[in-house]
This record gives structure tokens, C-alpha cells and sequence, in this order.
């Protein structure tokens, strides 16, 4: 007669496979997390080393003797978050013309003989410019509810006008003190920061050291701005 099972009071015998501790994907995340954020602080950087650049030839590295026409604006003023209108009626944010150096002007819609004047040099400024005057939008804010005279319509083929709250203008550009906002010219750089204010009452012959201005700016920034908008 066969007996009955001993019983084994042996513990049972179990193969643990290791986990990976929570500690350690904590780690990689924050690990994968700086680094992100350090690869866009750097395509953030030489995005805008041109522009930077820029600034840096006109303050730090500017050989003595050699004098600015415009007057550099310092702190930055950014495009205002506004709406602006164009001449058909259509809704325009400002900021949206980032991507571009701009050469500004401001009138009332009627455009007397002095806004006229910076029409015209805006424009022939920009087509001295050559081959690189698709990097330079000019830019004709105007500052009331007047009406465009029609007959300057074909002598604005290529200039963005938009039409925007003179409150609005008064905060973003700083006009030189004695003088309204309408006497000067003024430029954006592609980041959308106002940079520099040309002396009120410019005429033919000063703008040629405007021109001058122009030419620098746009070779120490020639990689950062695209020609043309899409």
C-alpha cells in the first residue's frame, strides 16, 4: 500500500524579472525635456544672430568718426498686437508684417505735400536698393478716416498702407520732442521691433544719408530676412 505525499515545506521557488524603477524614466524625461528646450533657445539664436549682429555693428563696433543719419531707439518698441485696415477693407494684424525690414511713414488719409514727400522718398530709397529691395516693405500708416485721393493710388503700386488708430500710432512711435510723428521716417527690423527714427523734415538731398543707413543695415542682416512675402 503506497504512502502519502510528504509535503514540502520548502518556500516556492520564484524568478523575480527586474523592473525598471520609476526614478530612471523620470530621469530620461527631464533628460529629453532640457534638451528640447536648448535645441530651440539655440535655432532661436541663429535665427536672429543677423539681426543682432546688426545691432551690435551700429553700437559696440561702429568705427569712430562714422555717425548714424537715424537716430537708434532704444528700448525696443514691438509691433503692437492691433488690427490694422488695408485700402479694400481688409482686416490686417500688425504683427503680421514681421519677416521684413520695414520703412514707415504716417499721415492722415487726405496726404498733404509733406506726405507726399515721404512717399516718394520711401519708394526711391527702396528702389536704390537694387537687387535687395524686396527685403524692405515701405509702409504708409495712416493716422484718420480721410480718405486716399485716388489719383495716388497708381503712385502706391507696392506699398503696403494700412489704416490704424492715431492713439495706437502715438504709443508705438516716439516722435522727437518738438516735432509730430508725421515729420519722421521710421524702421523696423525683421523681428518687428522699431529701430531706428530718421530726423524730421527729410528731403532729397538728406536722404541720401538715409540711403546710407539702409545699405549697412541690410548687409549686416542679408541671411535673416526673406524677399519678397508669401
Amino acid at each position: 500500500m503506497s504512502s502519502a505525499p510528504v509535503p514540502d515545506d520548502r518556500p516556492l521557488g520564484l524568478t523575480v524579472h527586474s523592473l525598471p524603477e520609476p526614478s530612471g524614466q523620470l530621469q530620461s524625461a527631464a533628460v529629453d525635456t532640457r534638451a528640447g528646450r536648448i535645441r530651440m533657445l539655440l535655432v532661436m539664436l541663429v535665427c536672429a544672430a543677423p539681426v543682432i549682429a546688426s545691432y551690435f555693428t551700429y553700437y559696440v563696433i561702429r568705427p569712430e568718426g562714422r555717425r548714424n543719419f537715424g537716430e537708434l531707439i532704444d528700448p525696443q518698441r514691438p509691433l503692437p498686437a492691433v488690427q490694422a485696415q488695408g485700402l479694400a477693407k481688409e482686416m490686417v494684424a500688425l504683427p503680421s508684417l514681421k519677416g521684413q525690414w520695414l520703412f514707415v511713414s504716417v499721415a492722415g488719409g487726405a496726404c498733404d505735400a509733406a506726405c507726399q514727400q515721404h512717399l516718394y522718398i520711401q519708394r526711391q530709397l527702396r528702389e536704390g536698393l537694387g537687387k535687395e529691395k524686396d527685403r524692405l516693405d515701405w509702409v504708409w500708416l495712416i493716422n484718420d478716416d480721410a480718405p486716399v485721393k485716388p489719383e495716388l493710388l497708381p503712385a502706391l503700386k507696392g506699398a503696403t498702407v494700412l489704416r490704424l488708430p492715431a492713439a495706437d500710432l502715438a504709443q508705438w512711435l516716439p516722435a522727437e520732442t518738438g516735432y509730430e510723428i508725421q515729420e519722421h521716417l521710421f524702421l523696423v527690423d525683421p523681428l518687428g521691433n522699431l529701430m531706428m527714427r530718421f530726423p524730421a523734415g527729410m528731403n532729397t538731398e538728406t536722404a541720401l544719408k538715409a540711403k546710407r543707413d539702409l545699405d549697412r543695415l541690410m548687409r549686416a542682416a542679408q541671411f535673416w530676412d526673406r524677399p519678397g512675402r508669401d
